[in-house]
């Protein structure tokens, strides 16, 4: 290769995020540097299948005092410390445009996945999965009959790292009076593109991705699991489904079950890569509700995990990224091509009984 031929696996570089319009730096030669940084302590320790002081084990006492069902399959249930609340009253400041602040109302829900107190989602069956999903459904058709509400956000923080403050596998939902603003700039970029090509913009994306087959991590017959070309976190991923919709609520049962088979496939080689449990935030984007039909919005799901080198090694975002934009090392063809080769099957039910 002559040195002047530009090389995205070697050369910096930037890429640009078509979901929101902002650019990332790719530096692929820094990922030989050395090692000296911070190494955080692997969480190693095998929990139980209950704890007596879990707020949410089935029949504990929450921290409001209200008492968990005996439940046996997935739960939900309004977040006892809600961010956002229903009957925040109107109001807002504005001085002279310097100091600005308006109310907003929401509804917060809790989820969780399992009783178990040790059962995360790539250690779940299917068909356990598959209620999970069925769960996300009712409440999101719940909260979208409430009028004010204009979004609703479904995601799970997973680890400690990540700033989960309760090892029961959960995660949560937060409905909105307003649109966020990842949400604004995910509809400004999908409208724009709908609206010059008639089709949207993650379909002509999802194209790309499968004809090149370089950053794609699994799929089955209605979900694609891929690592961005945009990606920030160096084991970002992105589950997209083949037909476009707006929203959950349209998945059909066939859908719903590739929904929960794309998930553990994704969320089981997230484990197997540094054998550990891995930690993410992660969240589906769908359309804004009780705004419109929103014909340009594509269903689309963020995972964004921390760790970079092992279970031990976490990416900071500090410095340059703080003060000008995002940047990685690993590329992402790299990070898809290590998640691809993974087994399916979790690492800790390898040689167990089938």
């Amino acid at each position: 290769m002559s040195a002047n031929t530009f090389d995205l696996t070697a050369h910096p570089h930037t890429r640009l995020n078509i979901l929101t319009g902002e650019w990332v730096l790719v530096s692929p030669h820094r990922s030989k540097r050395p090692w000296q940084g911070k190494v955080e302590s692997p969480s190693l320790v095998q929990r139980p299948s209950y704890v007596e002081d879990c707020y949410l084990c089935p029949g504990n006492i929450r921290a409001d005092g209200t008492k968990n069902a005996a439940y046996e399959g997935p739960v939900a249930f309004t977040n006892d410390f809600s961010a956002l609340l229903a009957d925040t009253p109107e109001g807002g400041v504005d001085e002279d445009e310097l100091l600005v602040a308006r109310s907003q109302k929401g509804i917060c829900k809790v989820i969780c996945f399992s009783p178990r107190h040790d059962l995360t989602l790539p250690e779940m069956e299917v068909p356990e999965i598959i209620k999970v999903v069925d769960l996300w459904c009712t409440e999101l058709k719940e909260l979208a009959a409430v009028p004010f509400i204009k979004y609703i956000q479904i995601f799970e923080n997973k680890g400690e790292i990540m700033g989960c403050s309760n090892p029961h596998p959960h995660g949560q939902i937060w409905a909105s009076e307003d649109v966020p603003m990842e949400i604004e700039k995910e509809t400004r970029q999908q409208l724009n593109y709908y609206q010059q090509h008639g089709k949207s913009l993650l379909s002509a994306y999802l194209e790309k991705e499968l004809k090149a087959n370089e950053r794609v991590i699994a799929e089955n017959n209605h979900f694609v699991a891929v690592v961005p070309f945009w990606a920030v976190w160096p084991y970002e991923a992105m589950i997209i489904s083949r037909r476009h919709v707006q929203n959950l609520l349209q998945f059909t049962a066939a859908e719903k079950e590739g929904l929960a088979d794309i998930l553990k496939q994704l969320t089981t080689r997230y484990d197997n890569l540094f054998e550990t449990s891995f930690p993410y935030s992660a969240g589906m984007h769908q359309s804004p509700f009780n705004s419109g039909d929103h014909p340009e919005w594509h269903w689309h799901m963020h995972f964004y995990p921390p760790l970079l080198r092992s279970a031990t090694v976490k990416k900071f975002m500090v410095g340059y990224e703080m003060l000008a934009n995002p940047q990685r090392d690993i590329t992402p063809e790299y990070a898809a091509n290590r998640l691809r080769e993974l087994p399916a099957v979790h690492y800790k039910a390898v040689g167990q009984p089938v």
